[in-house]
């Protein structure tokens, strides 16, 4: 009998410290062909790859910067590099997880198969693998990854933009920015690969930033206001699902800013007073609404649920991430450069998009798998290593600090996420514990 006609079969509890959980009887083993049985597994899987390759990589530079022991070299400048890998690599993965697992739920409409998917998602994982061997070998093979990738990117967000059409929802206003969002950020991959071709890696940088505010910041933003209200009442009664479309508005419009700012510093602006002013008064504002509205959706009461906590911290560093944007526009006017450095940008990379990043992928492999949805004592331990990375590497980023202290903070990402993502490689590549298909 295949694996996708096999029966339901009856539950047994599982070995102490695993209360909750159920296994079915007998041998679990991990196949190949159970990546196809639902689109989120193969999709995190692919992601879960290169979560472990860039973060193993960029430690491994990072220790050559302070050591030399490896004796790198470069096609490609490594904060490209970096920068573009963790921005394009493993989050539009990750997203595709979300999309056509919860995406057709939302819009009512059936999703498309595992197997349909198999060319975009391999086209992405492949290509961004061969951007990072290019990056050391040859500009034309990072570029040729770089193409792959836009391609398969691309490709996904055609799917998805047909079920939003074929859709019989009324409300599809977060279907909708999201595939804008997708679309924004296939310009931008694929913007970038012929930035490289043309040896502009000024204009590659932008178009990374800008991929970063405009697609994968916007996806977190309409996932944020749709589920962590929704989650919240569910897990704690006292508290209502209060998500007014004006706050999503607000919050798109703060990413839009920043996006902008991206080009007013491409275009030589960047240091002037008066946009340094504006920047960091509109920065330090949107911290402030953003830090309000995470008490609003119940930060205090979610921090006696771990999964909701993490949930929450992760959206706090969002509103953290614009104030420390702002304190550095401020703090530089008189240096005419922001005084924070890359402290700033990190909050929200590492922090936020991190932090959800472990709850949001964390909540979807349980449910999924046949588990109880909590974090156990695994999952907190790296979400609070993860936080002591986070401040470590904004820590780093500030004017006298040691190098060592970016190649710690490096090392630590790659081993936090590391020992998370081996752990969900292993559920994806089993049947689920309570013998339900998917």
């Amino acid at each position: 009998m295949s694996a996708t006609a096999r029966p339901a079969v009856p539950l047994r509890p599982v070995g102490p410290g695993r209360a909750g959980r159920a296994q079915p009887p007998g041998p679990n083993p991990w196949r190949p062909g159970h990546l196809l049985l639902a689109p989120h597994r193969l999709a995190f899987f692919l992601a879960m790859v290169l979560l472990l390759a860039s973060g193993l990589w960029w430690a491994l530079v990072q220790l050559d910067r302070t050591t030399g022991v490896i004796g790198l070299g470069y096609a490609v400048p490594p904060t490209i590099t970096h920068a573009a890998v963790m921005s394009f690599g493993f989050m539009p993965l990750f997203f595709a997880g979300f999309l056509f697992t919860a995406g057709p739920k939302w819009l009512g409409v059936e999703g498309p198969g595992t197997r349909v998917l198999v060319p975009t998602l391999l086209l992405q994982a492949g290509g961004w693998l061969l951007w990072l061997a290019g990056a050391h070998t040859h500009m034309g093979i990072a570029v040729a990854g770089a193409a792959l990738a836009a391609a398969g990117l691309g490709a996904q967000y055609l799917r998805f933009w047909g079920l939003v059409r074929r859709s019989p929802q009324a409300d599809r206003l977060h279907a909708k920015v999201v595939a804008v969002a997708g679309t924004v950020g296939t310009l931008c991959v694929a913007g970038l690969a012929i930035a490289l071709l043309a040896g502009a890696f000024d204009l590659a940088r932008s178009l990374v930033l800008t991929g970063l505010w405009g697609f994968v910041v916007m996806t977190y933003l309409v996932v944020a206001h749709r589920m962590i209200p929704f989650f919240t009442s569910s897990a704690v009664p006292m508290v209502e699902a209060w998500r007014p479309f004006w706050v999503l508005w607000a919050l798109l419009g703060a990413a839009a800013f920043e996006a902008l700012a991206v080009w007013v510093a491409a275009s030589g602006w960047a240091g002037a007073p008066g946009w340094m002013l504006l920047q960091g008064v509109v920065e330090l504002l949107a911290g402030g609404v953003i830090l309000w509205l995470g008490v609003a959706w119940g930060l205090v009461q979610s921090l006696k649920v771990r999964l909701l906590a993490m949930l929450h911290l992760g959206f706090l560093w969002l509103g953290l991430a614009f104030v420390l944007a702002g304190l550095s526009q401020l703090l530089g006017l008189r240096a005419g450069v922001p005084a924070l450095g890359l402290g700033a940008l990190h909050a929200l990379t590492m922090g936020c998009l991190g932090s959800l990043l472990v709850a949001m992928v964390t909540r979807v492999s349980c449910g999924h798998s046949g588990r109880t949805l909590v974090a156990d004592a695994l999952v907190w331990a790296v979400f609070c290593l993860l936080q002591l990375t986070v401040l470590l590497r904004v820590a780093g980023a500030l004017d006298g600090a040691p190098l060592w202290v970016l190649t710690v903070a490096a090392l630590l990402w790659a081993g936090v996420m590391g020992v998370w993502g081996l752990r969900l490689i292993g559920w994806y590549g089993r049947l689920r514990f309570d013998g339900r298909p998917g």
